[in-house]
């Protein structure tokens, strides 16, 4: 008789890249070396606000009106809002901001999504069906439009800008976690599990779900950088955070009515909307040519 093939169990997870091999394509790719830097020095302002801020009680939002709408100084090096607050304290303590919702909204959208695309790609089926079209439903309008209307209808603020970037968010990693799992449920190791019966729920927290941890983290890198942008844009149009709170896009909003004269009040803030945004996209970029088969050498 011929031999079988040895069948295991255990799941060939399709995201093992070592850390060092991770590390040494970002540091011999000065752009995602680049990226790198920045979005840790961002991390550690924005856990280290309140340290670096040279103001910051103005960073929190207390008016100082002496010096309302000072150009950039020595002692005020990204100028003074039209409250007198410190535009570089603002920056720093915003950051805070700028963090915590996104890794909120990413997380939760996370946390919905991919079981529900896990779920529907192995069962098939009407199973399927039912979820896909939920999903469908809420893929056919822009995220940030949604996120808008949800917003406009629970009312302004930072919670439910927060709730409405993750109702318009939960779908994309529906979608991409059930591409991967339709493409693992054939694979030896899951057949083998179903062989020995054992249970769909195992199979899939066991086998399918620490198979899609590569398309996550590329797809949650990128989306971080595309949360910031989406919070700014809710704080811009001023249905997410409120003042006093140092907001990027608030802060932008707020100095659109000076930017000829007292260009800084907005340029600062967009400034670091802009550097994080591409930072972590170029860093997604990255991280999805090294998880990429097809990329990787």
């Amino acid at each position: 008789m011929t031999a079988m093939p040895a069948l295991t169990v255990e799941p060939e997870v399709q995201s093992a890249r070592t850390f060092r091999h991770v590390l040494s394509v970002i540091v011999r790719d000065p752009l995602s070396l680049a990226s790198t830097i920045v979005i840790l020095l961002f991390l550690l302002v924005a856990v280290f606000a309140t340290q670096l801020a040279p103001y910051p009680n103005e960073g929190a939002g207390v008016t100082n009106v002496p010096h309302r709408m000072l150009a950039p100084s020595t002692e005020h090096p990204f100028g003074a809002d039209r409250l007198g607050r410190d535009v570089l304290s603002r920056v720093i303590v915003g950051s805070r901001l700028a963090v915590i919702i996104p890794l909120g909204v990413v997380f939760f959208a996370i946390l919905i999504g991919v079981p529900l695309g896990a779920i529907a790609g192995y069962k098939g089926g009407w199973v399927d069906e039912v979820i896909m079209r939920v999903t469908d439903l809420f893929l056919a309008f822009p995220s940030l439009l949604l996120a808008m209307a949800i917003t406009a209808a629970l009312g302004r603020g930072l919670q439910n800008a927060a709730i409405a970037l993750v109702v318009s968010w939960w779908p994309w990693y529906t979608r991409l976690a059930r591409a991967v799992t339709i493409g693992l449920r054939e694979r030896y190791f899951v057949e083998a599990a179903q062989a020995t019966g054992v249970r769909d729920s195992v199979i899939i927290l066991r086998h399918i779900l620490p198979n899609t941890i590569s398309p996550i983290l590329v797809q949650a890198t990128v989306d971080l950088g595309t949360v910031i942008l989406a919070m700014g844009s809710l704080g811009f149009l001023g249905l997410g955070t409120q003042p006093p709170s140092p907001d990027w896009g608030l802060m932008v909003a707020e100095g659109r009515d000076f930017i000829l004269n007292q260009w800084w009040i907005s340029t600062f803030p967009g400034l670091a909307i802009f550097i994080v945004v591409l930072a972590f996209n170029l860093l997604g970029d990255t991280l999805r040519d090294i998880f990429d088969p097809r990329q990787y050498r």
